[in-house]
Parts: C-alpha cells; structure tokens; sequence
C-alpha cells in the first residue's frame, strides 16, 4: 500500500513540473495530466485505482497537489489543485475507477443534463425578454409552466444521478458533478420566503386575492429560476453558460431597440412619443422591448456596465491584439446609445453612480476603465444627438448609416487611445489621456445639449413621484408588519390618492413591496440584496456596477415588477456563485442526508411545483377562455359558456365576474358579485355594478350604499359619479312607479348627498388648482341629473300618471326634464 501511495505521489511531481512548462490551453493540460496519469497506473499491476480531490483539509495526510492553471478571473488568482491518493477511507470527492465504463456513461450523461440546463435557462432569459419583460400575467402564464417542467427534469435528474451513485457504493459525488452548498441555496429561500408571504395573504384574506395570487405566481417562479441558477452554476461549465446567456439576452435588448429605432425592425410599442417637454425633450423615448423607457434604460444599463468592466479587464496590462480589443468593446456602444435614446433620468443618474463606484474600486486599474468607456460613450452621444434629432425615427438608410459610422468610429477611436497608451513614451500617453478626458467631456455636453428641454421644463415629474410616494408611506403605515398583500397600491391607491394624478404604478419598487408584504418582506429583499452584494464583491468585483444600478433605479421606479429584472439579477448572483466555484477549492468532506430529510424535501419540492403549475394551468385556461368569451357578440350562448367556464377556474378576477353577472339573471348576478367582492374589498367596479343591479330592482336606498362606497374607492373619476347619479335617479322613478313615494324621496335624498360631496370636490380641485392629470371636473350633465332629484325630494310630480316604465311629469312639474341624453351611462 505504501508502495503504492509511493508511485502516485511521484507520478504527480511529475504531472506537475509537466504541467507547468506545457500547453496553456487549461482544458488540454487538465486532459494530457488525466491521461498521463491513467498510462502510469495501467503499467502497474498492483495499482487499483486513483483518486482525484479538490480539497484543503489534510494536504500532507491524503497526497500532494498539483497545479492545473491559474484562475485570473476578476483579478483573482488561485490555482485549482487536485489531490492524488490512494486511502479509500479519505471519502474523495471525485473518483476514478480505472477500467470502469459505468463511470464513463454517467459522466456524458452527466454532461447531455448540463447542455439541456444550460439551453433551457438561455432559453427561459430570452423568452423573458421576448415577452415585454414578463410585467403582464398573461405573460407570465407560459414561461412558469415551462419552468416548471425544466426544474422537474432537472430534480429528476440530479436525484437519478445521486441514487446511482450511492447504488455503486460511491461514498462522494465527482468533480464533474454539481456541488451544492447551503449558502448557494439562499439565493432560492429568499424568493421563496416572499412567495410565502403572498400565499399567507392569499389565505387569509388581503385587499385582492387575485393580485396576491399573481405576485405568489410571480416569485414562485424567480424561485425556480434561482434553482436552476445555482444548479447551473454549481455545475462543470456553468460559468461560461451564465455568460453566453447574459451575453445573448443583452444583445438582444440593445439591438432590437436600436434596431427598431432605425426603422430596420418593427417592434410594436417600443418607441413611446410623447409631446409633453416634462417627459421628453425629443418627443421620443426608446422603451425596447419593455415598453417603458426607464425600465428599458435600467436593464440596458446592466448590460453596458458589465461589458465595460470585462472590457476594462481585458485592456488591462500589456497590449492586447486589435481582434481581441475590438471583441471586448464591441458592444460598449450600441449599449450606451440605447440608454441615452431610452432618456431615463433615474438609468443615467444609476448608472453613473455604479460607474463611480466601479471607478473607485479599481484603485490601481482604473485608467484602463477610462480607456474602454471614452471612445464608446462619445460616439454613442453622438449617435443619440442624430437620432434624437428626427425623434427617433430616422429614415433606414441614414439612420443604418449613423450607427455603422459611430459604431465604427468607437472601435477605431479605442484602439488608438490604446495604442498611443501603449506606446512606452510619455508624450504618448499624455496625448491618450487628454483624448480620454476631452471625449467623456464631449460626451457629457452632447447629452446635456439634447436634454436640456426636458430639464428646463420643470421637475413635474419629480414632484409628482414625491406625492406618490408620500401617499404610499400613509397607506403602508396602516398595516406596517405584514402590509394589505399583492396589488395593494393598484387597488387602493384610488381611494387615498391627494390629489386626482394617473399612478397605477408607486414607481418605487420597495414602496411597492412593502405595501404588500410590510417591514417582513422589504426586511427579506434587504437581506438577499446585502448577502449577493457581499458574495459579489468578494469573488465577482466586476458584476457589482450592474448589481448597483438595479439596486438603485429600483428604488425609485418599477422595474422590480418586472420579472425579467429580478431574473437578470438572480443570473448575476448565480454568475458570482459560478466564480466562486471556480477560484476555490472543494473540500473532501460530502454530506450525505438521511433518508427522512431526503423524502421530506422531496415532499416539499413536489407540492411547490405541482401546487405553481396546477393554479398557472387554471389562471392560464381562465385567461383564454375569457379572451374567446370577448370575441363573441355579448349574450349569446357560447359567451355565456365561455365566461362560466373562465369563472370556474378563476373566481377570483373582478373584471371576469362583472362580465360574467351583466349575462345572468339578477339573483344570481349578485351572488357571483358578492363573491368576487369578498375577494377583493376594495375595486370599486364591483360596488358600481351592485348598486345598478339593487337600483334596477328597485331598491334605492342600499343601490346608494353601494355607490358611496365605489365612490369613496374611487374619489377622483367622472365616470363612477356620473353613473352613480344616473342610477339613484332611476331607482327614484322605478319607486315611484310602484306606488313607494315616500321611499324614493329618501332615494332622491341620497342622490343628491353624492351630487353636493362631486361638486364640493370638483370646487376643491379647482380652488387649490391641484395637478390633474385625471381631467376631474363636474360635469354639465351631473348638475341637471341633481336638479331632478331636488324635485323629486320637494314631491313635485303626480305618482298617478307614472307607470312602472314611463316617467310623466304633474303640471306643478311641468319642466321637470325628460330628456335622457344627459343621462347616458358611460
């Protein structure tokens, strides 16, 4: 046996001084050493086999390391290092059996698993970028069933491969194989924790059932994403997966947006026109295929940010090939031109101060930052001006033309600061320098010049965001701890709003969170946002500018609703999670659970994924069917049909039970309306819609608490006080018809306290000359709708002449109105 030890610890001396004087390719020197090893041993009769072990406990005990290459990624610089023994007892990470064809057929099995992970994320990261950022539910629907299935076929897998294992008597899992740690699977518990938290809410009753169904979908989903991540970065060749798809989903944004603004690419809605001087200076701004600028210009601002710091990592040093330095900076300027067209504020001032803080941190690198970002940034400025110019909609050929141009001058521009760097003499690089420094300051005045309307027009917006955001701190005061549950500002917002703005959106994703989930769920984002940005800082530096910008526009916009942006982070983390791998050794030491633990998590995992399908399959068939349902004529059978078929996999959705009540009889349309109600307490289109069914029955007095309810949801709408007015004047005149005079006095009295709260409303807005984006004003037809009322409650009218459908006026009324123009339900 020691004989034995004796030869392998010489055959690995050996390797070693070989290794270190032969081929650089990494992956070619890893194989001749494996090969070399495995002729040595075949001349040995007494040799059974070799163990190979990434460890850092016992080096001197198990055998001696051997250097394969040095890892210089991100500037960190440590030898991968594999142990040669022959203790069967050491419990070896990974192992080779000499001889063994078993062993063989895992490992390309092993390697077939890793390529269909590696596509299927790729391919799951475009499909969110293909599908407006995955912002929309309907958008949701397909890419978590697809997940769903990836992450079952990768369970199965992993699980299969474990079980042969131990089958085979093998005590540890093999270099090859997936290496999972406690700490990688953090990045999974925390979108887990949050999804939790919108189940609960779910359960338990929140302001929308359905909005906390979707937000429990949404983050079900990233949590999915996250495990694939880390499986896919735990795995062999996990890292250049992650950067394959980071590249490929980048390139995708940035050129379809620039691509579209030349007019090469039709993509619906991906320029926003706009003639307000407050929202664009141009009257354009490139949204991509989000959709909506600022959250374009965020994402795009990741990318830009990443490839900068690679490319800054690469013109490090000595002079680097001119096929290699165009490789590197290639991308730094349609990136940048698409955040300067996307005219995001927020995405500039994220950007720059991650820029900063990357600028900062390299300490002894940052000139070559200066290098890779001067050239790029001016012709992407330039680029910006020519296209902001025609409003970003330019003719093909002058506009293709612009980009080559820029995009050409960029890549020529950079490798003459390089150059001139490079060349050894001192007036050389005071010229490259100056060049630099007067290129960023170009650059800066080119986009200056071109916002400077938008600037000057005032800070609207900004205003505007600050009453959002003071509005929303009233709300979440009211449930601090655990908040109201999903779409909590898209529901409320309405009915605490100070002043009648459009704001479907709080624009601050951690207002948004914390409105749904309370201090519980910003203390959960918190914790995962400080635990990646530690793990990146210690072993991906130059991941962390991309981290900040989504940390920080985030903050003050909405880009967390977007589950394309939480999937972009989630691949930063896992990319870090990758490197980590890679720059440090593994140790000897495998966990194995017990049988319990084992069956417990699969337990867990299976009710996770089947209870995320099974609701995405009923939400997703209900969707459908609803969409066939609004295809049909109104009231005929198959949109009957189709609309009890939505509502029976989806009762929770307001909008499908008002439909589907406007097609039933009325008993049973209050039923169904009732029932949604209970599910969402605070939509006011349900109260609307119960108080015309009580007022076409008849039944004034409780159609009137219907409405002051909507109303009081719904303060600043014309629509809801207009409709309210038209049905309590309705309900007087069907109550009147039926002999209940008295009754519809007290009807009419209800009416006319909701006309004098509009018109006291309408006065304020007007008074304090509030920013009304909603156009709320009182409307001519209200104020002769009120004069009706007024009659009816003075009892100027004849009951004898009124029937149950006509309405006649006594003589003493005689100018009482008849005319039911004004009167038009909108």
């Amino acid at each position: 046996m020691k004989d034995r030890e004796l030869h392998t610890d010489q055959d690995a001396r050996e390797v070693k001084q070989n290794g270190e004087v032969g081929n650089t390719d990494p992956d070619q020197n890893f194989q001749n050493e494996r090969n070399e090893i495995r002729e040595r041993a075949s001349d040995r009769s007494e040799f059974m086999g070799v163990s190979m072990n990434v460890s850092t406990s016992n080096l001197l005990k198990n055998g001696c390391y051997f250097r394969v290459h040095h890892n210089t990624y991100n500037d960190i610089a440590s030898p991968r290092r594999f142990l040669i023994s022959g203790h069967g007892a050491s419990a070896p990470s990974c192992e080779i059996e000499m001889g063994n064809k078993g062993c063989e057929k895992r490992n390309s099995e092993f390697s077939w698993w890793i390529v269909v992970l590696g596509l299927s994320m790729v391919a799951i990261l475009l499909t969110g970028c293909l599908r407006r950022g995955l912002f929309h539910s309907t958008d949701l629907y397909p890419v978590i069933l697809m997940t769903g299935v990836v992450v079952l076929f990768s369970l199965v897998m992993y699980v299969r491969g474990v079980l042969k294992r131990e089958n085979d008597g093998l005590a540890s899992v093999r270099a090859e194989t997936i290496r999972l740690r406690v700490g990688d699977l953090v990045h999974v518990g925390f979108p887990l924790a949050i999804m939790v938290c919108y189940a609960v809410h779910a359960w338990a009753g929140s302001v929308s059932t359905q909005g906390s169904i979707l937000e429990m979908l949404r983050w079900s989903l990233l949590a999915m994403f996250a495990l694939l991540a880390v499986l896919l970065a735990a795995s062999k060749d996990g890292m250049r997966w992650l950067a394959f798809g980071w590249q490929l989903a980048g390139g995708v944004l940035v050129l379809s947006g620039i691509l579209a603004v030349c007019g090469v690419l039709p993509l619906p809605y991906g320029v926003m026109r706009t003639a307000d001087p407050e929202i664009s200076s141009a009257g354009a701004r490139l949204g991509g295929l989000l959709q909506y600028p600022n959250a374009y210009g965020a994402v795009v601002g990741m990318y830009a940010l990443e490839r900068l710091t690679a490319a800054a990592g690469v013109l490090a040093g000595r002079a680097v090939p001119a096929r290699r330095l165009f490789a590197a900076v290639l991308p730094l300027m349609p990136a940048q031109a698409a955040l300067l067209l996307s005219e995001s504020r927020g995405a500039w001032l994220a950007a720059g101060c991650a820029a900063a803080a990357a600028f900062l941190q390299r300490r002894g690198a940052r000139l070559p930052l200066l290098l890779a970002l001067a050239a790029p940034l001016a012709c992407a400025a330039w680029l910006y001006r020519q296209l902001a110019d025609a409003q970003l909609a330019p003719a093909p050929v002058p506009g293709l033309l612009a980009l080559a141009g820029a995009w050409a001058a960029a890549l020529l521009g950079t490798l003459l600061l390089c150059r001139l760097w490079h060349s050894g003499g001192p007036a050389g690089r005071a010229s490259a320098l100056a060049a630099t420094v007067l290129a960023c300051i170009a650059a800066a005045l080119m986009a200056a010049a071109s916002t400077a309307e938008r600037f000057a027009a005032g800070v609207g917006t900004g205003a505007s965001r600050l009453q959002l955001w003071r509005d929303a701190l009233r709300l979440w005061t009211e449930a601090a701890w655990l908040g109201h549950g999903g779409d909590t500002w898209r529901n409320m917002f309405r009915a605490i709003q100070s002043s009648p703005y459009v704001g479907g959106e709080v624009h601050s994703g951690l207002l948004d969170l914390a409105l749904d989930t309370g201090l519980l769920g910003s203390a959960l984002i918190a914790g995962w946002m400080l635990f990646t940005l530690r793990s990146i800082r210690r072993f991906a530096p130059r991941l962390l500018p991309p981290v900040l910008v989504f940390v920080l526009h985030g903050i003050v916009d909405f880009d967390w609703s977007y589950a394309l942006s939480w999937m972009l982070f989630i691949w930063l983390a896992a990319w870090a999670v990758a490197l980590r791998k890679e720059a440090e050794p593994v140790s000897s030491h495998h966990h194995r659970p017990g049988h319990i633990k084992r069956y417990a998590v699969v337990l867990m995992l299976t009710c996770w994924l089947g209870g995320t399908v099974w609701i995405t399959a009923r939400y997703s068939g209900a969707d459908m069917q609803y969409r066939h349902a609004l295809t049909e004529p109104m009231g005929t059978t198959a949109s009957v049909q189709y609309l009890r078929s939505a509502y029976r996999l989806n009762p929770y959705r307001p909008d499908l039970a008002i439909s589907l009540a406007r097609t039933l009889p009325q008993a049973e349309a209050k039923l169904i309306l009732l029932n949604s109600l209970s599910h969402s307490p605070s939509n006011p289109d349900l109260y609307v819609e119960l108080g015309r069914l009580e007022a076409k029955s008849g039944e004034g007095k409780q159609a009137g608490v219907y409405f002051i309810s909507a109303i009081a949801r719904n303060r600043y709408d014309v629509i809801p006080q207009r409709t309210a007015l038209y049905w309590m004047e309705q309900a007087t005149m069907r109550e009147i018809s039926e002999g209940k005079v008295r009754q519809a006095q007290k009807t009419a009295a209800i009416g006319i306290e909701i006309y004098e709260r509009y018109k006291e409303l309408a006065s304020q807005v007007n008074t304090e000359r509030m920013r009304n984006d909603r156009r709320f004003q009182l409307h001519p037809s209200s104020s002769l709708t009120a004069e009706n009322l007024h009659r009816i409650a003075a009892g100027c009218f004849s009951p004898q002449v009124l029937n149950r459908r006509t309405r006649m006026l006594s003589p003493a009324c005689s100018n009482f109105s008849t005319d039911g123009n004004h009167q038009k339900h909108v």
